[in-house]
C-alpha cells in the first residue's frame, strides 16, 4: 500500500513511526514532514491545504491511502474534494469530510449537536455582535468564571477563562466586534465553567464501528505547576491514574457511544479519529470539546501504546471493515515530554542547531518543529521534539523521558520538569 500522510508535527512522526511497522505499508510519503518523519517515509514539499497539489501528487504516485494528521484540511473539506473527484473518489481518506469536522471547526455545532443527543457538557449560549447585548445579560446572570470560546479554529487560542465580569464584557465585545481572532471569533460561545481535571479519550470509526484508543493527559501551560501561557502542549501521559474502569465506562456509555450513534442517525459520514476532550468532575464526566484528528502530544504517548497494526486499522476505515480488526494495547506506562524553543509560545527564533539526539537509547524521540540541513538538525518551531518513554509505573517513565532530554541541546531550548505532577 502506498500512503501519503499530511502533516509536519510531532502528530506526523509518531504516525510514520508506527506506519513503518505496517506489513502492508509498501511505500510512505510525508507532506511536507519533518527532520524526524524522513527516517519512515520520503518528505513531500506539499502544503496540506493544497488541494489541487496533493490530488496531482496522489495520481502520479498511485498513492491507494490518504491519511490526514492536522484539523485545518479536514475543516476545509479535503475529504469532500476526494470524494467529489471522479479520480480520487476511491482513494480513502483517513479523516472526516467537512460536515463532521464541524465537531472541531465550529463549538456551536458541537454543543448544538450534544444538546440534540443529551451528551453531558456544560451549559451555554452562542451570540453574535448582533447580539452583543444578549452575551451580557447572558454573562450577568452567570457565576465567575466566565468562559469565552471563539467558534471557529484559532490555533489553539480562541479560549478565555476570565474572572471579572468587567473583563468578560470587554472580552466578549473584542472578540465579536473587534475580530479579536478573525473570523473565528464572529460567533462565541459563552460557557458555565466546569471545576475538575481533564483527560483526552479518542477512538477511531468507520461511521458504523469504533475501536478505543488508550486515554491521555495533556499539560498545555507553559508554566510549571500549570501556570502561564497555553501552548499546543508540553508534555502527555498514558493511562491516567484517575480514569479507573468505572469512569471510563461512564465516558464510553455517556459520550462515545451517543456521539457516533448520534453521527450516524443524523446522516453524518464520520470516518477518522474523534478526540474526547473530557472533564472529570466529581466523577462524572462532561465533554469541553470535540477534535476531528488525534492530539499532540497525546499521539507520541498513545501510539507507542498501540500493539496492533495502525495501517490495518486505516484499512478498515476505508473498507467500513473497522469491526473486523483487532487492537491491542501495551499495558505499561508511557510519558511524553517535550523540548520547546526559549520564548515560545510568544516569540521564539529557529534555525538553532539541535545535539544529542543520537545519544537517546532509552526513549523515543519524536520530531515536532524540525528540518534538517544536510546532516544537522534544526529547529524549525515553537514546540521542537518529545521524549516518550515506557515504565512500569509513570514514575519510572517520566524519569527515563527526563534523562533522555538531558542528553540533547539546542540554544534556548525549555521543557517542563513536573510532567504528571497532579497524578504521579
Amino acid at each position: 500500500m502506498r500512503v501519503l500522510l499530511l502533516g509536519s508535527g510531532g502528530r506526523e512522526h509518531a504516525m510514520a513511526w508506527k506506519m513503518s511497522d505496517s506489513s502492508i505499508l509498501k511505500e510512505l510519503f510525508i507532506a511536507p514532514g519533518n527532520a524526524g518523519t524522513k527516517e519512515y517515509g520520503t518528505n513531500v514539499d506539499l502544503s496540506v491545504n493544497d488541494f489541487e497539489g496533493i490530488k496531482k501528487f496522489v495520481l502520479e504516485k498511485e498513492i491507494n491511502m490518504v491519511v490526514v494528521g492536522p484539523e485545518d484540511p479536514l475543516v476545509n473539506g479535503i475529504a469532500d474534494f476526494f470524494e467529489a473527484d471522479e479520480l480520487l473518489s476511491s482513494v480513502p481518506v483517513i479523516g472526516p469530510n467537512k460536515e463532521a469536522a464541524q465537531l472541531e471547526g465550529s463549538k456551536d455545532f458541537a454543543k448544538q449537536f450534544m444538546k440534540r443527543h443529551n451528551i453531558p457538557t456544560a451549559k451555554y449560549g452562542t451570540f453574535t455582535k448582533d447580539t452583543l447585548k444578549e452575551g451580557y445579560a447572558f454573562l450577568e446572570k452567570m457565576n465567575s468564571p466566565y468562559v469565552l470560546k471563539a467558534d471557529g479554529l484559532a490555533a489553539g487560542k480562541g479560549v478565555l477563562i476570565l474572572h471579572e465580569l468587567k473583563e468578560a464584557k470587554t472580552e466578549l465585545k473584542s472578540m465579536l466586534s473587534d475580530a479579536k481572532f478573525g473570523d473565528a471569533s464572529s460567533r462565541v460561545v459563552i460557557e458555565q465553567f466546569l471545576d475538575g481535571i481533564e483527560l483526552s479519550c479518542f477512538v477511531i470509526t468507520d461511521g458504523d464501528s469504533y475501536k478505543k484508543l488508550p486515554e491521555a493527559k495533556d499539560y498545555k501551560r507553559i508554566g510549571e505547576g500549570d501556570a502561564g501561557l497555553n501552548t499546543g502542549g508540553m508534555g502527555a501521559v498514558s493511562p491516567v491514574p484517575f480514569a479507573n474502569p468505572t469512569f471510563l465506562d461512564k465516558i464510553e456509555n455517556q459520550i462515545i457511544i451517543p456521539t457516533v450513534k448520534g453521527l450516524k442517525r443524523e446522516g453524518i459520514v464520520y470516518k477518522g479519529f474523534i478526540f474526547f476532550g473530557i472533564i472529570n468532575v466529581k466523577n462524572e464526566p462532561y465533554v469541553i470539546e470535540y477534535n476531528c484528528r488525534m492530539g499532540d502530544p497525546e499521539t507520541e504517548v498513545v501510539l507507542p501504546r498501540l500493539k496492533s497494526d495502525l495501517l490495518d486499522l486505516f484499512e478498515g476505515v476505508g473498507s467500513n471493515t473497522l469491526s473486523e480488526r483487532d487492537i491491542v494495547f501495551d499495558d505499561r506506562n508511557a510519558a511524553t515530554v517535550m523540548m520547546v524553543s526559549g520564548g515560545y509560545p510568544e516569540r521564539y527564533e529557529k534555525g538553532k542547531q539541535i545535539y544529542g539526539i543520537k545519544s537517546v537509547v532509552d526513549s523515543i524521540i519524536f520530531h515536532a518543529g524540525t528540518t534538517s540541513d544536510g546532516p544537522a538538525i534544526m529547529t524549525n518551531g515553537g514546540r521542537v521534539l518529545a521524549a516518550t518513554s515506557f515504565g512500569k509505573d509513570l514514575k519510572t517513565a517520566l524519569k527515563k523521558s527526563y534523562e533522555s532530554l538531558e542528553k540533547i541541546s539546542f540554544e534556548n531550548s525549555n521543557f517542563r520538569k513536573d510532567i504528571g505532577f497532579d497524578v504521579v
